[in-house]
């Protein structure tokens, strides 16, 4: 089975967060010449969004408002979406996981079993059969 390409398997220097971080970076230097400017308590973001808060179209989505099926139906839409970005375990992983798990709940089963075993012996001797 061929190895696949996994968002966290790229070396450090090819991931995309990198280029950004570069550009916040450029970003946050730009602003140090603002310094004079009175900033509220919530900075820049509420400076944001004042700004934008003029506009009649500030950053909402466009939803469509269908019927009963129409809003089950981009449930679903939404649903798959997800499932998209969901990283999906190898064959491996999945069977080291759950190999874990089962041993997990084997032995826990052990650890009650003994403990209602031991405090059902104990109320025997204590309050006699």
């Amino acid at each position: 089975m061929a190895e696949r390409n996994r968002p966290g398997d790229d070396p450090a220097g090819d991931r995309p967060e990198d280029e950004i971080r570069d550009d916040i970076a450029d970003e946050v230097e730009d602003d140090d010449d603002t310094e004079d400017e009175p900033v509220s308590r919530g900075g820049t973001a509420v400076k944001e969004r004042k700004a934008n808060s003029d506009s009649p179209t500030s950053k909402k989505k466009d939803v469509r408002r269908g019927g009963f099926f129409g809003r089950i139906g981009g449930f679903f839409r939404e649903v798959v979406s997800e499932l998209r970005k969901v990283i999906w375990p190898t064959r491996k992983e999945l069977l080291t996981y759950t190999g874990v798990v089962i041993a997990f709940v084997v032995v826990m089963t052990a650890i009650v079993a003994g403990l209602d075993y031991v405090f059902a012996k104990g109320i025997l001797f204590a309050f006699g059969n």
